[in-house]
């Protein structure tokens, strides 16, 4: 495995216009860290995260914002060997990380077997919101990248029945006083492995016992439909994301905001 120092020179040389760079800009373009910020980075024993955690060391380090970082993890019910990896590779990376114990998984086991994934994922915000609000935080931060945003757009449109994307940033609705932030919003998955197999990093590919179904979810269909079209057309995933940064609501049939519902027969 790659030493830390060598890792982290990899995000300022062979991986900054990849990485560092698209992550700087969304922090920039969507104002995710001010002045006095605790921020709790959500650590789920995966790459996208991990990477996350030292990006922003990294931003704390070097841009001059004075904010604060906590590495908080939850455990769902792992299995021994999988919260040691987890611990094992932050404690590489010089991130010190705090856990808490859930039994989330044995709770979306047991109420929503068949499609455990949603109730699970509501539980682990809903902790992770509580326990960094508990620590002091005021935003906490997910890792998820450019891909996951444009195959949840395409999602909410095919399956959702509607139009609406993953936010780099957003105000919590439950938790007064809470933010989450996306600094990898910019960043492709692509670039994420490639990170990680240049560092000789090992992580979880996914701990949940829900894995196996992986390649029969919905999400996994959406990411190979992008992947076949992209293949034939490259523009095809900065169209998906830029559809929902260019509505034109002056032609759409309807919409919802804090209002209500409305029509485009309003405007008659």
């Amino acid at each position: 495995m790659m030493e830390l120092q060598e890792i982290e020179t990899l995000l300022h040389t062979k991986f900054s216009k990849k990485i560092r760079d698209p992550f700087v800009k969304v922090i920039r373009q969507y104002k995710l860290i001010s002045d006095g910020d605790r921020i709790a980075v959500c650590i789920s024993g995966g790459k996208d995260s991990a990477l996350l955690a030292l990006l922003l060391k990294d931003y704390q380090r070097h841009s001059g914002i004075p904010f604060e970082l906590i590495c908080l993890a939850m455990d769902p019910g792992y299995a021994p060997e999988n919260r040691q990896q987890i611990q094992e590779n932050m404690e590489h990376l010089g991130l010190p990380l705090e856990i808490f114990d859930t039994n989330v998984l044995k709770v979306a086991g047991n109420h929503a077997a068949e499609n455990p994934c949603f109730l699970c994922a509501k539980m682990r915000r809903g902790y992770l919101y509580t326990e960094a609000k508990r620590r002091g935080c005021n935003k906490i931060a997910l890792g998820h990248h450019y891909d996951d945003a444009i195959e949840t757009v395409l999602m909410g449109l095919l399956y959702g029945g509607q139009i609406q994307a993953m936010l780099p940033h957003l105000k919590s609705a439950n938790y007064a006083g809470m933010e989450l932030i996306r600094p990898l919003y910019l960043v492709r998955e692509a670039a994420v492995t490639a990170w990680v197999e240049a560092s000789s990093l090992q992580f979880l590919p996914c701990a949940c016992p829900a894995h196996t179904k992986e390649g029969n979810t919905k999400r996994a269909e959406v990411k190979a439909l992008i992947a076949k079209l992209a293949a034939e057309n490259p523009q095809i995933e900065a169209n998906i994301l830029n559809a929902v940064k260019n509505v034109n609501t002056a032609k759409i049939l309807g919409w919802r905001d804090e209002a209500g519902t409305h029509s485009f027969l309003d405007r008659f």
